[in-house]
């Protein structure tokens, strides 16, 4: 994803890209669009380690390329890995990166996924989210790539009237980010029925946590930390970078007025990605919860940050966030049964403390280290 009009720019040099252009026996070439991001660099480095080849495409607009070159450091061999600087709002751009490149698989993150900003600015979500899908299975139709792996949400699902949530649970999203995702299985399920392409559609639930090696983290720009997860804003309460935590909305029909939610440690949601890409066949759609299968309120999240901190984070109160609903929680059956996989790092105190071992040594993120981290 580059800035509309400008070239593709490939991060090799041309004998290192030929590498790309040609499918080689036994090695599976994966497109990873928003690789740079939190879940797209996660996924990249499992890949990766599993000896895939990996194309990853960015604009860097919510992505770090600090994260980009840990990864190429990691995995510096000719026909490993390759970085693309790209738009997927740009057509050309994507399709001259489809005919340049011979992929085996597309794993579409790359998206804008706040839910407040979405409803702020429910355009600019319906252009990158709805719009860029189209373009990218356009040009995988073009150029015959033949599985999708694609990255939704539980925001899909809206506000249901049961818990837990299956896949069979009415698709009621109650704002833009919710339903420009919909909108985008819509045309991928639509097109999928006149097709012999493999496509798998993962609905995640809330993500946490970070590398368990401290490689890799998520490092959001200072202006979007409103709009972020949970967790980012309480390491930056813990860190000192805010003064305390926000939580919005305390009068919910839940067992403690806070919101509910399912939150997934973002290597057992890799593992799922990789899982689903073994398991993909040609004119079938399998469609996952990505879960745990278990609800936690905020101020359980809140208390379990505080412990994996080991700072008192001070909280404020506040009214309700537009676009937020009470509670959400999977039932991960389906894709235990079909895929095997199921959620290992579910102790949510362990998940933050991994996270914030990250977090504390990268105060700046990918950015060089400030001097109050070291």
């Amino acid at each position: 994803m580059s800035a509309k009009g400008k070239p593709v720019q490939y991060a090799y040099v041309n004998n290192r890209v030929q590498k790309f252009s040609h499918r080689e026996i036994g090695v599976t070439h994966v497109l990873v669009t928003g690789g740079a991001g939190y879940i797209g660099s996660h996924a990249a480095l499992r890949l990766l380690k599993d000896s895939y080849r990996v194309t990853i495409v960015d604009n860097l607009s919510r992505g770090n390329i600090g994260a980009v070159k840990i990864l190429q450091g990691l995995y510096p061999d000719p026909g490993r890995l390759q970085f693309i600087y790209a738009d997927l709002g740009d057509a050309k751009a994507v399709n001259k990166i489809f005919a340049e490149n011979a992929f085996d698989a597309v794993i579409h993150f790359a998206a804008v996924a706040y839910v407040g900003e979405s409803t702020l600015e429910p355009l600019r979500y319906y252009h990158n989210i709805t719009a860029n899908t189209l373009t990218v299975l356009e040009a995988m139709a073009a150029h015959r790539v033949k599985t999708l792996i694609y990255s939704s949400t539980c925001a899909t699902y809206g506000e249901p009237e049961k818990m837990p949530i299956t896949e069979d649970t009415p698709q009621v999203p109650i704002n833009p980010y919710g339903k420009a995702k919909k909108m985008a299985e819509d045309i991928i399920l639509d097109f999928s029925r006149n097709s012999d392409m493999a496509v798998m559609i993962l609905r995640y639930f809330n993500v946490i946590g970070s590398d368990p090696e401290g490689r890799l983290g998520e490092a959001p720009r200072p202006e979007l930390r409103e709009h972020g997860r949970i967790s980012g804003a309480c390491f930056d309460a813990a860190a000192g970078t805010i003064s305390g935590l926000k939580v919005k909305g305390t009068d919910y029909n839940t067992p403690d007025g806070t919101c509910v939610r399912d939150y997934i440690d973002v290597t057992d949601l890799v593992d799922a990605h990789v899982k689903a890409l073994a398991k993909a066949m040609p004119r079938k759609v399998g469609i996952y919860n990505v879960g745990t299968g278990k609800g936690r309120s905020v101020k359980e999240f809140v208390e379990a940050c505080k412990k994996a901190t080991g700072v008192e984070i001070k909280v404020d109160f506040l009214s309700r966030r537009p676009g937020d609903y009470a509670e959400v929680y999977s039932d991960p059956s389906k894709i235990r049964r079909e895929l095997n996989w199921t959620a290992q790092h579910t102790n949510l105190q362990e998940s933050l403390e991994t996270a914030w071992r990250w977090q504390r040594t990268h105060r700046n993120g990918y950015g060089p280290p400030l001097a109050a981290a070291s």
